[in-house]
């Protein structure tokens, strides 16, 4: 059996990778000395593990879906995101407007506040960002924890808001103005938004509501989330299904074969653990992989290997067919 010290080590070790891959340093070091730190540490990844593959909890989606280059373009998406302002549309300040009039004197403000946006630019002046969690979820929810978010992220940033809880899903709009009130501009990569993600999913556990921002590779996820375009026309009801495309090439393996490995890693010791909590939690990580896409994608591909080098075999094996205009060769007597 392996001892809790030994245990907690690696879940740290390979659960940092699953969960936390922006700061992630898994090298091959003796297991870590336990401390109160490493044991904290474990314990918000066991906390991680059982939301991820036990209670499966519901995934947020925080998603960049485009920006405005002028003006007219950021002016356009208010409009839109508001219904041309009949939906409450709420500021970095707290302050909720509603009506065309409204919508008007807040675009002059964009305007005007920090350097000056002209109607049409080169260069991107807005950000627009959607904030969204599965059907069920209490939109007045998702609509608080959306405020929280953009306070913690975008702080030194306009920005507007405004929720949509007339679709399956609720979700929240976000526009945030690029450059701060300092000057700084905002150029958001893969590690912010995955930070996003987390900061959001935070903020809704905060008012009760489970929620995850784990990675489609640690979940074995295998598709493309939609395009914005694909998601509205389905909610429209312009598209007969959803469904993004299939994720392939060498780095998707990489993402995919890594988080296997640390997963591997995990159930293998909690399975050696002498706490029977553990050793279960090792039995649902094994099941959660199992009913995994990737790992039955890799099943799929490898059956239909099988089946081309079986046909290949198959036809080696057939006797050659002799041509029939061929003369047979004559048996001397």
């Amino acid at each position: 059996m392996t001892s809790g010290p030994s245990i907690d080590g690696v879940l740290v070790q390979w659960g940092e990778r699953l969960f936390y891959p922006a700061s992630r340093i898994v090298k091959p070091l003796p297991t870590p000395r336990l401390d109160t730190m490493t044991r904290r540490k474990a314990a918000v990844i066991r906390q991680r593990i059982e939301a991820t593959v036990v209670r499966r909890a519901p995934q947020v989606m925080v998603k960049v879906t485009g920006g405005g280059r002028g003006m007219a373009a950021i002016a356009a998406h208010f409009s839109y995101i508001s219904r041309n302002g009949g939906l409450d549309i709420e500021d970095d300040r707290g302050v909720v407007r509603d009506g065309k009039e409204a919508l008007h004197d807040l675009v002059e403000q964009w305007r005007h506040s920090g350097s000056l946006i002209d109607d049409v630019g080169h260069r991107r002046e807005a950000f627009n960002i959607m904030l969204s969690m599965p059907h069920g979820t209490d939109p007045q929810i998702v609509q608080k924890a959306a405020r929280e978010f953009a306070q913690a992220e975008l702080r030194g940033h306009r920005y507007v808001m405004v929720l949509h809880e007339h679709q399956a899903n609720p979700h929240v709009h976000l526009s945030v103005r690029a450059e701060s009130m300092l000057g700084e501009r905002l150029n958001p990569r893969k590690a912010d938004l995955h930070r996003w993600r987390e900061t959001f999913a935070e903020k809704l556990r905060g008012w009760g509501v489970e929620a995850e921002a784990t990675r489609q590779a640690t979940r074995g996820a295998t598709r493309h989330f939609d395009p914005i375009w694909r998601v509205k026309a389905t909610q429209e009801g312009r598209l007969r299904e959803g469904g993004g495309q299939a994720k392939s090439g060498d780095r998707y393996q990489r993402s995919r074969n890594g988080a296997l490995e640390a997963w591997a890693h995990i159930a293998q010791t909690l399975k050696a653990s002498a706490t029977p909590q553990d050793q279960t939690l090792a039995q649902n990580i094994t099941m959660f992989l199992r009913e995994s896409a990737y790992l039955q994608e890799v099943a799929r591909r490898r059956g239909r290997e099988g089946a081309h080098v079986n046909r290949e075999r198959e036809a080696t094996l057939q006797p050659s067919n002799v041509s029939k205009s061929r003369p047979a060769p004559e048996i001397e007597r």
